[in-house]
């Protein structure tokens, strides 16, 4: 199969989006498939050198107050890179500016497209401008509406789309390393260095941006014995230092030294409630950290409540920390939370899900092909 990614974001960038379309171009080389990326161009011209597949850069621009998110502009690039390529499918990554002109271009070539639904935008526009959640699904219908079918991550997310109006709607989680991600790199001298006095380790990993609320985690960090660690960046950094007081703030981790960040960790702790999946609770619960998640989204599908961890109320400011309270006060719940978290996300490799994947292109190909028939 000749498949076209066409997606909102692609490493070097550092988000579900981009990890999801690298795990998809990567497995569909290691099947014999032969994919092709288009992306938002990004600052460093030799970021794609690692790439598993060729990748064609569109013009963009950083969005305002918020640097480490690239739109690209208008382009006849991708209609260009499609046609090309000569694509038997386009699978649109997360699609809402980009995706927009992929499908467009997939229509006007007659191309099939898979369009995979990845973010929240109405939620995000009701956090950034507290309106737009109609032209946000307006314009989500649109692009998944002329799919031939739209995967959602989580069973949340899928209830959602439905719920708009958008059909042919089917369920596609995400794969998580578990080689990588193991309890296993748990790191007595790490631990040592982030609590010297032996605090329970309480961690975030993610985005700082005003949509994840992090700053719940206020509470945590008034908890005896407690220290609060933040992994990532953002345009919220600098608000959360003052807000989070005693966290430590280690900036963005990847590879091995995320692994070890992950598997060091007493208990997982994510606060946003916009997840359509929430990939950081798959790879805490693969390093055996129980997890605490909001009650809503895909953090749902993910957190078995009283089994890997504990479901609170989303926006709720004392919910986090009463939950860390509970497991600080119960060493016993942890563990069992930690393996039994491990058990669960044993059989979700990015091999299982991506063989999944290509199922899902293989039926619409066929579906076209039935029709042409």
């Amino acid at each position: 199969m000749r498949v076209v990614i066409v997606t909102e974001s692609f490493p070097p960038d550092v988000n579900g989006v981009a990890h999801c379309a690298l795990q998809t171009a990567r497995h569909l080389v290691r099947r014999g498939h032969v994919p092709l990326v288009i992306a938002p161009a990004v600052a460093d011209p030799a970021a794609d050198a690692e790439a598993p597949c060729p990748v064609v850069r569109v013009p963009s621009l950083p969005l305002p107050g918020y640097p480490q998110v690239r739109v690209a502009l208008p382009s006849r690039r991708v209609a260009a890179a499609i046609a090309a390529h000569r694509a038997d499918l386009v699978h649109l990554a997360g699609p809402f500016v980009l995706g927009v002109r992929g499908m467009t271009a997939a229509a006007r070539l007659g191309v099939p497209a898979v369009a995979v639904y990845q973010t929240d935008l109405a939620g995000y526009a009701r956090t950034y401008v507290g309106t737009g959640e109609g032209t946000a699904w307006r314009r989500l219908r649109a692009v998944h509406g002329a799919a031939d079918r739209t995967l959602a991550p989580s069973s949340a997310a899928l209830r959602a789309l439905e719920a708009h109006g958008i059909g042919r709607v089917r369920l596609w989680g995400r794969g998580v390393d578990t080689a990588r991600f193991r309890p296993g790199l748990r790191d007595p001298a790490l631990r040592r260095e982030l609590a010297p006095d032996g605090e329970l380790l309480v961690g975030y990993v993610g985005r700082l941006a005003p949509e994840k609320r992090v700053d719940l985690l206020a509470g945590v960090c008034g908890l005896p014995g407690v220290r609060v660690v933040v992994v990532g960046d953002g345009p919220s950094g600098p608000a959360l230092c003052a807000a989070l007081p005693g966290a430590r703030f280690l900036g963005r981790r990847t590879g091995a030294d995320l692994a070890r960040i992950f598997a060091s960790l007493d208990v997982f702790a994510h606060t946003g409630p916009y997840e359509t999946f929430c990939q950081t609770v798959q790879e805490a619960m693969a390093s055996g950290v129980p997890v605490i998640a909001p009650a809503a989204g895909g953090p749902l599908d993910l957190v078995d409540h009283g089994r890997t961890g504990l479901l609170v109320p989303p926006g709720d400011p004392d919910a986090p920390r009463d939950a860390v309270a509970a497991l600080a006060a119960a060493p016993h719940l942890r563990a069992a939370y930690g393996r039994a978290g491990r058990a669960a996300v044993e059989g979700r490799t990015w091999e299982a899900l991506g063989d999944e994947l290509i199922g899902h292109y293989r039926e619409v190909l066929h579906a076209r092909t039935a029709v042409a028939a």
